[in-house]
């Protein structure tokens, strides 16, 4: 296989233990639809082509292992794909400046390095059987070893991100204080007398935001860039993780799986709170007799496959749902304004294109 970035997103070949050639150049690549302004550009899109290929030459490189236990863990999920989502901005950021320094990519890799540890933890804690269309590393090794993957693959980033001094270090260190917390603060639910969606859209910028947020404020910072743009880079990342979460979390409950990977449901099965369900505990609570039917359907046994379907289709028809649409469009045109301080250039126009693509799923 070869990698490509299409329709879907980054889908990587597999690669030994320690080689990397295998990885194509970067005439191979091509950009989302989120990102067609610059795909288009002449100098911008082989230029950011040929960093994003070589993120992922050292994503491989830094991931490989001589145990071979080790190396086969943690080659898991970058062989399985991924959206890039991270990386690709942190080379976005990078272009607002001075793209070509070497510490860009290094960068890159390091929040790409971050999201697969979190994914290992994440899949552990939710029992998720598949990630990327693969059964998850505790599916295959069990809890113990996956958990440990990620502890692992976390140290590599740790390495790397250290190389790259002590501004990136405490970004780094900020960033996993925020996803440990936003992971305890989903397990343990809401303190006494807190509001629920409150509490939701907090864990959503601790577990999404605050990475995707690192994302571009280091792109920006090893590019050179001043500081206005690195600031401007952390509102809009923090923005366009949380929209891109709240998209994601509708998308399950209303089971349109096209694009997103996702079983549809999951999040009703396994009782996780998404925005759609909250809105509609919310009706319910006020007196909306539909609202009431479409929780008692999601708050029953949804052990088998029909009676999933039954509550995945109640919730996609209720019009709660498309409240919860138009919350995430509007975290989607918060980003966009957010780049409001930049210069006009193809970079601003396709980071506000991908800001409300992440809600559409043009991506």
């Amino acid at each position: 296989m070869t990698q490509s970035f299409n329709s879907g997103w980054a889908s990587v070949g597999h690669a030994s233990a320690l080689d990397t050639a295998d990885v194509p150049d970067a005439g191979a690549l091509r950009l989302p639809p989120g990102f067609a302004l610059i795909a288009e550009d002449p100098d911008l899109g082989p230029s950011v082509s040929s960093c994003l290929a070589e993120v992922e030459k050292q994503l491989r490189g830094a991931i490989a292992n001589s145990d071979p236990l080790a190396d086969a863990t943690s080659r898991h999920l970058v062989e399985a794909g991924g959206k890039r989502i991270r990386p690709l901005l942190t080379i976005l950021a990078s272009h607002l400046g001075n793209p070509t320094r070497a510490k860009v990519v290094q960068a890159a890799v390091v929040v790409e390095l971050t999201h697969l540890a979190t994914l290992y933890h994440d899949d552990v804690m939710d029992s998720a059987p598949y990630r990327r269309g693969a059964p998850t590393a505790h599916e295959v090794w069990g809890n113990s070893v996956a958990i440990l993957t990620g502890d692992l693959i976390f140290a590599r980033a740790s390495i790397l991100v250290s190389e790259l001094g002590g501004e990136a270090l405490g970004i780094q260190a900020r960033t996993f204080e925020r996803l440990c917390l936003g992971q305890l603060h989903e397990t343990v639910g809401p303190r006494e007398g807190q509001d629920d969606l409150e509490h939701y859209l907090s864990v959503i910028a601790d577990k999404t935001g605050s990475l995707v947020a690192a994302s571009g404020q280091l792109g920006a910072i090893f590019a050179d860039t001043p500081r206005e743009v690195v600031d401007v880079m952390v509102s809009y990342g923090e923005k366009v993780g949380v929209a891109f979460q709240l998209a994601d979390d509708v998308i399950d409950v209303t089971g349109l799986k096209v694009k997103s990977g996702k079983a549809p449901g999951t999040d009703l099965r396994e009782g996780v709170p998404t925005l759609p369900v909250i809105l509609l505990r919310r009706a319910a609570a006020a007196g909306d007799r539909s609202a009431a039917d479409v929780i008692a359907l999601v708050d029953g046994d949804l052990s088998s496959d029909e009676a999933l379907a039954d509550a995945v289709a109640a919730v996609r028809s209720h019009s709660q749902t498309q409240e919860a649409w138009a919350v995430a469009q509007q975290w989607a045109d918060d980003a966009v304004a957010a780049l409001g301080p930049l210069p006009d250039s193809v970079v601003k126009r396709a980071l506000a294109s991908f800001a409300q693509a992440v809600v559409s799923r043009d991506v």
